[in-house]
């Protein structure tokens, strides 16, 4: 069958991040860096992955506990050719076998795809991915022989024996023929200071026995960053937010100043929508078209936003439903919340969803007005173009009817004299 699987090497613990937490599961905008990686390998169409743990092993295993990606543990930290040993048995009747490393959350699947396309097409064992450099120090590089032929990789130690400056670099993510991946793994010894066991090993070994050693280069160098400090992590943070927002706004989304602006992965916006300076907008957010957003929002995961909505400075939202035409413009928090269409939400309007036990529901109808800094006590239902007053309190359980105007603390119904046909009237 020809199928390929991915085995994705997150064992290591990072030393340099200075954390109990296992280096993978550190996060870029809400999300583990490893989600990241298992998600381009998704997108490049490949469904089978095998990921290798180590430090801080039962944590990642549980990050993973519910989808198909498996787990499996290497026992003992002794080099990246270990960690692929250790997954061996995964690898089944697959043809083809990706190994990458889940602290690069910054490879995109387009490139994967280019790296599968190359060594599918190319009849290669082992297709690795490269990039060239000005500086070259630190990194393994790619010897090659007199007609072009990938030889080895050579440690940057070795490197500097050549004559000549080799600037050629491994990546680290590279693709294996199944046989040509278990000829390497019998045959890498430790012979080194380290006594580990080096993936990068396989080129000399296969090289040796005449198969063929492929490469392809990435065209974006921040996909080759490996995250090994949290002054690398911020730096990833940084790329991933451009990636994000130079997205959108291709889409047909203003965002005023992309610096201080922050957007999470997984966020829908329409076209012609607004983003002020100073906004967060987190992951499970759909904002629709001609909105206004900002400056100085917060929108949290579940958050959903109809057509021509304005969210304006100060407003937190979450797991929140606004619908269209509806304005929330200044110092407001709405949990757990259903709002209708063309309501006006006061300054300093606050929806007190949680009792200490329980999220609660906030119902508002369309065409309502909230006035400036009405609190609302979940459970609440606000009927159809009813009026609460400024500063009431809506107490816990209370039903609003339709048209109807409350006031005060607790806020009560507004009786109004016979003959005044104002808005809230009780006849």
């Amino acid at each position: 069958m020809n199928k390929t699987i991915a085995i994705i090497l997150a064992a290591g613990r990072g030393t340099r991040m200075k954390s109990g937490t296992p280096k993978v599961l550190h996060k870029i905008l809400g999300k583990p860096m490893i989600s990241y990686v298992t998600g381009a390998v998704s997108r490049a169409a490949i469904r089978d992955m095998v990921v290798v743990t180590g430090f801080g092993s039962d944590k990642v295993k549980e990050f993973f506990y519910g989808t198909k990606i498996k787990t499996v543990a290497q026992k003992r930290l002794l080099g990246s050719a270990n960690a692929v040993d250790a997954a061996k048995r995964e690898i089944g009747s697959s043809s083809d076998v990706l190994v990458v490393y889940g602290d690069t959350p910054l490879i995109t699947e387009d490139t994967l795809k280019s790296l599968i396309e190359r060594h599918k097409s190319s009849g290669a064992s082992l297709t690795l991915l490269t990039a060239t450099l000005k500086n070259p120090s630190g990194y393994g590089r790619i010897i090659r022989d007199t007609d072009g032929r990938i030889t080895k990789i050579a440690e940057d130690s070795e490197a500097r024996e050549y004559k000549k400056e080799i600037r050629e670099i491994n990546v680290g993510t590279c693709i294996f023929t199944r046989s040509a991946l278990f000829i390497a793994l019998k045959e890498i010894g430790c012979d080194n200071s380290k006594r580990e066991y080096y993936l990068t090993d396989a080129v000399k070994i296969l090289s040796a026995r005449a198969l063929k050693v492929e490469s392809i280069a990435v065209e974006n160098l921040d996909e080759m960053t490996g995250i090994n400090s949290r002054i690398e992590l911020a730096a990833a943070v940084n790329v991933m937010k451009t990636r994000i927002m130079e997205e959108l706004m291709a889409s047909g989304v203003t965002i005023q100043d992309p610096a201080t602006t922050t957007i999470y992965p997984d966020v829908s916006i329409g076209e012609d929508t607004v983003i002020y300076p100073n906004t967060i907008i987190e992951s499970d957010v759909k904002i629709g078209s001609n909105c206004h957003i900002g400056p100085f929002a917060r929108l949290r995961g579940g958050t959903r936003i109809g057509d021509k909505v304005e969210i304006g400075n100060f407003v937190e939202l979450v797991r929140t439903g606004v619908a269209e035409s509806t304005k929330v413009k200044h110092h407001t928090y709405l949990g757990d919340a259903r709002v209708g269409k063309n309501v006006n939400i006061g300054a300093g309007t606050i929806t007190a969803n949680y009792d200490g036990k329980n999220k609660n529901r906030t119902f508002i109808g369309d065409g309502s007005f909230i006035g400036v800094g009405a609190i609302l006590i979940a459970p609440v239902k606000i009927g159809k173009k009813a009026l609460v007053g400024a500063g009431a309190v809506i107490l816990r359980g209370t039903s609003v009817k339709d048209g109807a105007t409350v006031v005060g603390v607790p806020a009560k119904i507004l009786r109004r004299r016979a003959g005044d046909r104002r808005r809230g009237d009780r006849r």
